[in-house]
């Protein structure tokens, strides 16, 4: 699998873990199965490290959106785009070796591919207002 579809499913589990009340290990097994046999060496890791990462530091996740992302509550945000923000956020500061770009362009596409148009332009405006904390934490090393 691509790295694209790799964060597509990673976002599908955070969404489980959000509205289903799951645990990561539990929402990763179920966005994966029937897939095993086609995940190379370390994609089912990278899967697992993303979405066990975003359940780990939801509340750091979340309250850097409330404070950043003004006019939006985390009650009156689509779940599914919660759920691409949060993965993106997570990645953004916890997964250093990926470019920031790259990150934005998944979210923005995530968004667009699971949510609507609208989403993804809600997304990339949500990430653009993060950018100063990414940046000063990737400078950092936090």
């Amino acid at each position: 699998m691509k790295r694209h579809e790799l964060r597509a499913r990673a976002v599908q589990a955070v969404y489980q873990m959000d509205v289903g009340q799951v645990a990561a290990v539990e929402a990763v097994s179920h966005v994966l199965e029937g897939d095993e046999s086609a995940l190379l060496t370390g994609q089912r890791e990278f899967v697992t490290r993303l979405v066990q990462g975003v359940g780990f530091h939801t509340d750091e996740l979340d309250e850097l959106i409330t404070h950043h992302v003004t006019g939006w509550r985390l009650d009156r945000i689509a779940k599914v785009d919660l759920a691409v923000l949060r993965l993106a956020l997570y990645e953004l500061l916890f997964e250093a070796q990926t470019d920031v770009a790259t990150i934005m362009d998944e979210a923005v596409e995530l968004a667009k591919q699971y949510s609507t148009e609208e989403s993804g332009r809600f997304i990339n405006g949500a990430l653009a207002k993060l950018l100063p904390v990414i940046k000063e934490r990737r400078t950092n090393g936090e």
